[in-house]
Order: C-alpha cells, then sequence, then structure tokens
C-alpha cells in the first residue's frame, strides 16, 4: 500500500533563499516549457524533451535532472487537459526523484537548488517512522505559509485482512456529523458555532478593509478548515477503532 508522508523541512536562512530561488525557477521553466508544448501542439514527454530541452537549459540555467522533471510536470500536466494552455504558480511543486533528492539518514536529506546540493534536517510525525528503504519515486516540494514541505510517497506492508462479524451503519449529516446503528451520535453543534463565529469575524474585517485587517483575515483563513479537519479526524477515528473492538465492518 502507497502512502504520502508530509516532511517537514528545517532550512538555515541561505537554504531557505535558496530552496525559493530553485522553485521559482523551475516554475517558470515549466510555463516556459508550456508555451513551447502549446504552440507546437506538442504534449508527449519525449516529444517536448526532444523541441525544448536544450534551450531550456540554457535559458534557465537548471540541471539536466531538473530539466527532466519540469519537462515531465507540464507533460502530466496536458494529459488532463488539452484544450488551453497551462500555467504554473511561481510557488508550485517542484518535482524531486532520487537523483537529485537523497535521504542521508532518517532526519537529513540531500537536495538540489541552483547553488548545488544542500543539506537539510527533516521532521516528521513520530506516530510513524520513515523507513528509507520503503520511499518510492518521487516526491513534492511544496512551499505553504513560508514553510517548505516534502511530500514522500513510501511503500507501507498491507494490515492483516480480518474476517468481521457483523456491521456498523454510519449516517452522515449537518445536524449530526455522524450517528451510528449503535446509537452514538456525533453533534455538529460546535463546528455551527465555529463556522458562525468566523463567518462574524470575516465579515467585520472584510469592512474595515485596513492593512491589518487584511493581515488578520489571511491568518484566520485556514483556522476554521483545520479546526473541522481536527472534528472529522476524531470521529472517524473513533468508529474505525469501535469497528476493530468488535470486529466488524463499517457501512457508510
Amino acid at each position: 500500500m502507497l502512502l504520502t508522508m508530509k516532511v517537514k523541512l528545517y532550512p538555515d536562512q541561505y537554504q531557505h533563499r535558496s530552496l525559493l530561488e530553485t522553485m521559482e525557477r523551475f516554475n517558470e521553466a515549466c510555463n516556459y516549457i508550456s508555451n513551447i508544448a502549446w504552440t507546437n501542439h506538442t504534449f508527449g514527454k519525449v516529444a517536448i524533451h526532444k523541441v525544448a530541452y536544450y534551450e531550456i537549459r540554457d535559458k534557465f540555467n537548471l540541471s539536466s535532472q531538473m530539466v527532466v522533471r519540469a519537462v515531465g510536470k507540464v507533460a502530466e500536466s496536458y494529459k488532463i487537459d488539452k484544450t488551453c494552455q497551462h500555467g504554473f504558480k511561481k510557488h508550485g511543486a517542484v518535482v524531486y526523484d532520487q537523483r537529485i533528492l537523497t535521504f542521508k539518514s532518517t532526519d537529513e536529506i540531500s537536495i538540489l537548488t541552483l547553488g548545488g546540493r544542500e543539506r537539510i534536517t527533516i521532521k516528521y510525525g513520530e506516530y510513524r517512522q520513515l523507513n528509507m528503504q520503503r520511499v518510492r519515486g518521487q516526491a513534492d516540494l511544496i512551499y505553504h505559509n513560508n514553510i517548505f514541505y516534502l511530500m514522500v510517497v513510501v511503500d507501507v506492508p498491507d494490515a492483516n485482512p480480518i474476517d468481521p462479524q457483523g456491521v456498523i451503519g454510519v449516517d452522515m449529516g449537518i445536524v449530526n456529523i455522524a450517528t451510528t446503528s449503535d446509537g452514538e451520535i456525533f453533534s455538529g453543534k460546535k463546528c455551527t458555532e465555529v463556522r458562525q463565529r468566523y463567518s462574524n469575524l470575516k465579515a467585520k474585517l472584510q469592512s474595515v478593509g485596513t492593512r491589518s485587517a487584511k493581515r488578520h483575515l489571511k491568518k484566520i483563513s485556514g483556522n476554521e478548515r483545520r479546526f473541522k479537519k481536527d472534528i472529522n479526524h476524531c470521529i472517524t477515528k473513533s468508529i474505525v477503532q469501535t469497528a476493530k473492538d468488535t470486529n466488524r465492518a463499517i457501512a457508510i
């Protein structure tokens, strides 16, 4: 079973700047490649590589493998939709593979930047140990709220299947987020209260319109989403644990 692990990077100031410059250059190259692909109506990875490789290397001063990954990112995007020219955000994900990203230990990586290789400390949730032998394929470097993360694909052994003896039914709603056939009710009252509180606060800040108010809006933008995500996670975990303890399947 393949799972994606979110790994947090702890670069120093120089490394942070190097990663950011690399990300911006990479996505600038992606936009240039996308323009070439659209102009030539050439969307396959091999075809784009033949047309754009040397020009991208010279123009953007990217390593050979960085160019390969940029071409791959553009080609993958056109697999989904060829009806319009694609654009890539300045701080969009950078695709790394084993040639330009290596795990030196469970808490350090070596990653390629425009200025060369950098060894950077990493951390991840203690609930799951990172077995470097189980890392598979490429990893995406993402940038969120001034923090760098790696989205790493890990091959995790499948759990032993169980032979369920019965079923727990789960009904989902708004007033009550979930109600089980055992009669357990998970109320949505708290979520409703939080949503209303944030809605009122956002309305007040938007009406003010000052720079300070906009900063505050940005700061709280993800708070409600994270709260709901945590509530849903706790409810799900509780239902799954009940099912495991009583050897039952779950029907939604």
